[in-house]
């Protein structure tokens, strides 16, 4: 019934994102509100940073205009609040920049509305570590951790031009086209309409860049995607066994969905708390500055690390007839192998400089 409302929810975050970014390349260049260059950034000319804003614009005016409030409503106005909240401190800092600290107390307030009023919750382990169902506390707990780390891991991951919209459309789109073939077309609405959004954005933030979508984009991207996983695992868990879409592993395979960003944002912090810096010290120390720093341009890291998150998706639903624990062994032993790799071709290229 509703199969052409989400298709049309795309079209419509991307037509109005896409015509509503020129305006705010102006305004923002009038204003002076650039991200400007310097030791620690990849880019060299200052650039406008308020992408977001016509992410914001496209994605809630699609969602509002198409989801089917009358079946879904009770909830999704609490979804929308949190949405709301996540723009505000975006734009702040954006603008002026405020600590991390304040930034991290708005996030607990959005996933404490997310997960008290439109129950967005974590109830069970799927049988990790033998865990199933755990009680209210546990799930408030666990359901705001993971909000706010999967916010952040999509935050870091936007320093090269295309990345982390390409990463948002191949997650919100993995999420969505599943949301739509179990009916939830609330949620697919949501993906699709972040991912029209999102699409839009790219065309002006692939090489050369013409604006960035700065945190107001990145962290209510990060927001709608720790909604769908989250909801991707608990539908799946309500649906019957041996209903067509039903995924055996749903834990393993939204860890598969998320862990270019999540395996990013691990390696940096650990690598910087052994090192006696701040987990949120800024440094030139992801992925993708490793990309560039071995020689790859803005394109070509991304489409390298958009490529390694399709095999990582793929591999995920594939392995999905495993249980959770030991799907989650076998990414976490893959993923290991490709960061040794990929650690030394870039040991090796950089020798190759000095000689």
């Amino acid at each position: 019934m509703y199969d052409y409302d989400v298709i049309i929810s795309f079209v419509t975050a991307f037509t109005l994102t896409y015509f509503v970014i020129p305006p705010v390349i102006r305004v923002a260049i009038a204003k002076k509100l650039y991200d400007e260059p310097d030791e620690r950034r990849s880019h060299v000319v200052s650039t406008p940073r308020l992408g977001g804003v016509a992410i914001f614009a496209g994605a809630i005016f699609s969602i509002m205009l198409w989801t089917p409030f009358a079946q879904y409503g009770g909830d999704i106005q609490y979804v929308l609040c949190a949405f709301i909240l996540i723009f505000l401190i975006g734009v702040k800092d954006d603008i002026t920049e405020i600590s991390p600290s304040k930034k991290l107390l708005v996030e607990v307030v959005a996933a404490g509305i997310l997960f008290f009023k439109a129950d967005v919750r974590i109830t069970s382990l799927h049988g990790i570590m033998g865990i199933e169902e755990i009680g209210m506390a546990w799930s408030a707990l666990l359901t705001i951790f993971t909000i706010i780390v999967i916010i952040n891991a999509l935050n870091l991951m936007d320093g090269i031009n295309g990345l982390s919209g390409s990463l948002t459309i191949l997650i919100t789109g993995t999420l969505g086209v599943w949301f739509l073939l179990i009916k939830r077309y609330d949620f697919a609405i949501m993906a699709l309409s972040a991912a029209g959004a999102t699409a839009a954005f790219l065309k002006y933030n692939y090489s050369p860049a013409r604006i960035f979508m700065g945190d107001t984009g990145a962290l209510l991207l990060g927001l709608i995607c720790s909604i769908l996983t989250i909801n991707f695992i608990e539908f799946n868990g309500q649906l019957e066994d041996l209903h067509p879409f039903k995924i055996n592993a749903a834990p393993g395979v939204a860890i598969g969905i998320l862990i270019l960003p999540l395996f990013d944002t691990l390696r940096v912090f650990s690598t910087r708390i052994m090192r006696g810096k701040h987990p949120l010290h800024p440094d030139r120390t992801h992925i993708h500055h490793l990309l560039l720093d071995s020689g790859l341009n803005h394109m070509q890291a991304t489409g390298v690390l958009v490529s390694v998150s399709v095999f990582f998706i793929v591999l995920g639903f594939l392995l999905q007839r495993y249980t959770t624990s030991a799907m989650l062994i076998i990414l976490l032993m893959v993923g290991i192998a490709s960061l040794m790799v990929s650690g030394l071709v870039y040991s090796l290229y950089k020798r190759s400089l000095r000689v």
